[in-house]
């Protein structure tokens, strides 16, 4: 299992349960849940759904700090109810945005003298060089994006997925010979503009926070894939304002990226073509995503969203090509999210003309997640039915590791942590 850092600190509370918040572009949800350490599971026992107003949000971040707070709070009050707790103040909150960025770096150690056994110190001067290393090669690449030298950008989200030493995979190289050390690490940014109206909504929510982290990080954690070496995947994730992409390969998180093109931009198009207000076509567009329509309907509207689900294509293409460059990409793709139920979405994937543009290892296979598929949230409420409730549970999830006991490898990596944000 992957080793999750605490980035934030958590401050000790007597309440059992614990609170998941997905502030989306277009609905805000959230989940109460138990944490039974024993059994290593949460159990979801209440829900809470409020969509948001159309310019709360914008491309997966916060545009109207008080709107968004206004919502959170109803939805966390219909969650409260359902689950039948007074107080609930332990949360973890997701983050999306374009400039959200997720990375694994790679450092290998050549040691002086193999035939020493690896202490602590060592360790610790090794982890440091990996973090650095991603720091700066975060920064640059925002750099790069965004034109301008300096982006202020913090860490969220750090944990070690793979150490090895000469070639041999081990859980904790303290202790062992060897002359090749690699420790691979992943490491989620987000610009400190994001962070800071997240920590103001929590603030004025009463929330103690866990932790802020990166969605597609908790989407791709949520099936626990870092336990079969062998298991290789591209995550996607439709919201209303991104998609998250998220790439695994061999059990390991490569990476995670975002671009601001999600479900918001069919609506618009379809209030556009059929002279519809945004929420009627909004009605339409879930009523199609469900199958509530007439043949003839579902067959016009998806005539209408054909090029935009092209343009959503050309996003996806983009993104995967920035992974593709070192090895073929994973076949095997799991969508979640509100806009994954569009049909155009699974047909373009399916294309064969795109498929050609990178190096697939194999024909690609589509999968749609469902709620049963995090294997360590239960759902005590039978509320969590769809894809898009994939997020929200891969956030309580996370939390499992959070509130576990501290391990001397995740303590080594948050202090690392906590140098670079100084």
């Amino acid at each position: 299992m992957g080793i999750f850092s605490k980035i934030l600190g958590l401050k000790r509370s007597s309440s059992e349960h614990y609170l998941s918040l997905d502030i989306g572009t277009e609905v805000v949800k959230v989940l109460i849940f138990k944490i039974d350490k024993e059994l290593g599971i949460g159990r979801v026992m209440g829900v809470g759904r409020v969509r948001q107003g159309f310019k709360d949000m914008h491309s997966g971040a916060v545009s109207d700090i008080s709107g968004v707070i206004n919502n959170c709070q109803e939805a966390i009050e219909k969650a409260k109810a359902m689950a039948r707790v007074k107080k609930v103040d332990k949360a973890i909150i997701g983050i999306a945005g374009e400039l959200v960025k997720g990375t694994t770096t790679t450092v290998h150690y050549e040691r002086i003298n193999s035939s020493i056994r690896i202490d602590i110190p060592e360790l610790k001067n090794i982890i440091q060089k990996v973090q650095w290393k991603a720091f700066d090669r975060i920064r640059q690449q925002l750099a790069w994006e965004t034109g301008h030298s300096e982006i202020e950008v913090k860490l969220i989200n750090a944990v070690i997925i793979d150490v090895r030493i000469d070639g041999y995979k081990v859980s904790n190289p303290v202790g062992f010979q060897g002359k090749d050390v690699s420790i691979s690490v992943f490491n989620a940014y987000a610009p400190m503009i994001h962070l800071g109206a997240l920590q103001k909504i929590a603030d004025e929510l009463k929330l103690n926070l866990l932790n802020i982290a990166a969605e597609p990080y908790a989407v791709a954690r949520s099936m626990r894939v870092e336990d079969v070496t062998d298991f290789s995947a591209i995550f996607i994730d439709i919201g209303g304002g991104t998609t998250d992409i998220a790439v695994v390969r061999n059990g390991g998180l490569e990476g995670t990226k975002m671009f601001g093109l999600g479900g918001r931009a069919f609506t618009k198009r379809l209030a556009q073509k059929f002279n519809l207000g945004f929420e009627e076509a909004e009605v339409l567009k879930i009523k199609y995503s469900e199958g509530k329509l007439s043949s003839g309907a579902s067959t016009k509207i998806e005539k209408v969203l054909n090029d935009d689900c092209s343009v959503w294509l050309r996003g996806v293409e983009l993104t995967l090509a920035e992974f593709s460059e070192a090895d073929l990409l994973p076949h095997r793709f799991f969508l979640c999210g509100g806009g994954s139920g569009l049909s155009g979405i699974k047909k373009v994937l399916l294309s064969e003309k795109w498929r050609k543009n990178l190096p697939f290892a194999k024909s690609i296979e589509i999968s749609f997640l469902q709620p049963k598929d995090v294997v360590s949230i239960i759902d005590e409420t039978n509320e969590l039915k769809d894809p898009q409730d994939i997020t929200p549970m891969g956030l309580a999830n996370l939390a499992l590791d959070l509130v576990g006991e501290e391990k001397m490898m995740s303590e080594i990596l948050r202090r690392a942590v906590k140098m670079i944000q100084k």
